[in-house]
C-alpha cells in the first residue's frame, strides 16, 4: 500500500475540470487523463485480448491470400506438426550439402583425370624419345661425329671367353 501511494505521488497530476457548473478542480494522473480521453484500453486488457487464442475453424478454401498472409500458419494443425517442418527442413539441409560435396569431389576427380592424362601423354612422349635416341643407327652416327671418342663398331663377330671351373 505504502509503494502504491508514492508511486501515485511521484505521477505528473493533469487538473481536469469534471463540470463546468461546478468550477471543480480534481488532480489525477497523467495516463488516467489520456485514457479517460480517448478511451484507451488499459494494459491489463491489452494482454486479455492477445492471451485469448480464439482460432477460427480450419476453413475449406484456402486463398493464395490466405497462405501469403500467413492465415495458413495460425492453425492448430500447422502448430502441432512443426517438428515434421523441423525434420524435413533439417532432411533438406542434409541434402544441400551432400550434394555440394559430391559435386566438389566430382570436380576434383576431373581435375585428377586430366593430370593423369597428361602424366600419360608426357611419358609416352618421353619413351619415344628414349627409344629413338637408344636406336643402333642413331648410336652410331652420333659416334661418328664425335671424333674425340674411342668407341667404334667391332669388325670381328663376338666370341665367348670360357673359363675352366676348378
Amino acid at each position: 500500500m505504502n509503494e502504491d501511494h508514492k508511486n501515485k505521488k511521484d505521477e505528473p497530476k493533469v487538473t481536469i475540470e469534471t463540470t463546468p457548473e461546478t468550477e471543480k478542480a480534481q488532480e489525477i494522473p497523467a495516463d488516467e487523463a489520456l485514457r479517460e480521453e480517448h478511451a484507451l484500453p488499459t494494459l491489463t486488457e491489452v494482454i486479455k485480448e492477445q492471451a485469448t487464442e480464439d482460432e477460427s475453424p480450419l476453413s475449406k478454401s484456402f486463398t493464395l491470400r490466405k497462405i501469403l498472409g500467413g492465415d495458413i500458419l495460425t492453425t492448430s494443425t500447422i502448430r502441432r506438426q512443426i517438428w515434421v517442418f523441423v525434420l524435413i527442413t533439417i532432411f533438406i539441409i542434409i541434402y544441400i550439402t551432400n550434394r555440394y560435396s559430391c559435386q566438389q569431389s566430382l570436380i576434383k576427380i576431373d581435375k585428377l583425370n586430366k593430370e593423369l592424362q597428361e602424366a600419360k601423354y608426357r611419358a609416352l612422349s618421353i619413351s619415344s624419345d628414349l627409344t629413338e635416341r637408344c636406336r643402333e643407327s642413331n648410336v652410331l652416327n652420333i659416334l661418328r661425329q664425335n671424333s674425340d671418342s674411342t668407341l667404334h663398331t667391332a669388325n670381328q663377330p663376338p666370341f665367348k671367353i670360357q673359363i675352366p671351373e676348378k
